[in-house]
């Protein structure tokens, strides 16, 4: 392991002009801070961020990050965080990420610079050796809707694969045979696991459909809009519909009335997360509830315990979605 004595001797110069140097002192010279910058480079050394921050002294600050807080998904979460923080004397310092890789990791190191001792992280664009190197360095650090099994203690993750079984299963029950598929074009875990809870259910079932019936686009209603108007020009023969969360399930539904199918009587929808729309789309929506809120709760438990080497009786990590029945399904 490079540590900075090494990054010293192959730069010629003293540790503690490394020191000044990664912690960014106005007396480091020009000259040493290339020369450093050059031996850290060629070595591989990336300074230890805890250490930077000097974690070991207490704070009141806990860290979150999210993809982005305006996102009612993840207000929500910061907000089941903060209700844990605030009953144990603490602030949250929230962060976006945007599941972009250089955002999330600025983020990351902003959050343990500002000495949070507690992390609740949500982060889908950084590599598991990445993650784990942060979360060897500061020990509150815990990862929700992710799983890394060299650190399963310290993730809280949902079992996408299996809501998204749920949600195709129930159109197949109600007697659908021709199932769409409107999915993230994001390359995140979830995309993969939901597509797989899809089309194990239509194995399991006996159905077998051509690829063309899955469509790819951005996590938003104007990618379920895009995604259903593809489906469409496709000409296929569709009963039901199965998207990836509620937003792009809401977009899709805008296309449908536009080009007057009506739903359910026509086609039938079932979305995934449970928010807000979900309830106030027409028709509401069936969708597979998420229990963010009492993931986000568990997760902030967890990085308090981690922080304090304390133990947690509840050791959930893993969770279960549920189906919710609305107005957007109809028997075929």
């Amino acid at each position: 392991m490079i540590t900075i004595k090494d990054v010293a001797i192959e730069a010629g110069v003293s540790i503690a002009t490394v020191s000044r140097v990664i912690n960014k002192s106005p007396k480091a010279s020009r000259t040493s801070i290339r020369s450093v910058t050059k031996a850290m480079e060629k070595l591989g050394y990336r300074p230890n961020a805890a250490a930077r921050a000097l974690v070991s002294q207490k704070t009141t600050t806990m860290g979150v990050l999210v993809g982005d807080v305006s996102d009612p998904f993840f207000g929500t979460m910061a907000k089941s965080i903060d209700r844990v923080a605030r009953q144990n004397d603490k602030n949250i310092l929230i962060s976006n990420g945007y599941h972009n890789c250089n955002e999330e990791r600025q983020a990351l190191e902003l959050l343990i610079n500002s000495r949070c001792e507690a992390m609740v992280i949500h982060s889908k664009a950084l590599s598991n050796e990445e993650l784990i190197d942060y979360a060897n360095e500061t020990k509150g650090v815990v990862f929700i809707n992710r799983h890394i099994p060299e650190l399963a203690e310290r993730c809280i993750s949902l079992n996408n694969r299996q809501g998204s079984f749920l949600a195709t299963e129930y159109l197949i029950r109600q007697g659908h045979r021709k199932i769409a598929c409107i999915a993230s074009s994001h390359d995140i875990e979830d995309t993969d696991e939901r597509l797989q809870g899809y089309q194990a259910a239509l194995k399991e079932h006996g159905i077998e459909l051509p690829k063309s019936y899955i469509e790819y686009d951005e996590p938003n209603s104007d990618g379920g809009e895009v995604a259903m108007t593809n489906l469409l020009t496709k000409s296929l023969e569709i009963t039901g519909v199965v998207a990836y969360n509620d937003y792009m399930a809401a977009g899709a539904l805008a296309t449908l009335d536009q080009n007057g199918i009506d739903v359910p009587s026509k086609l039938s929808m079932v979305g995934f997360d449970d928010g807000l729309i979900a309830r106030f789309v027409h028709p509401s929506l069936t969708t597979i509830h998420y229990p963010i809120e009492m993931m986000a709760e568990h997760a902030a438990r967890l990085a308090l315990a981690l922080s304090r080497d304390e133990k947690i009786e509840d050791k959930t990590l893993m969770f279960s979605p549920t189906l919710v029945q609305r107005n957007s399904v109809e028997r075929c």
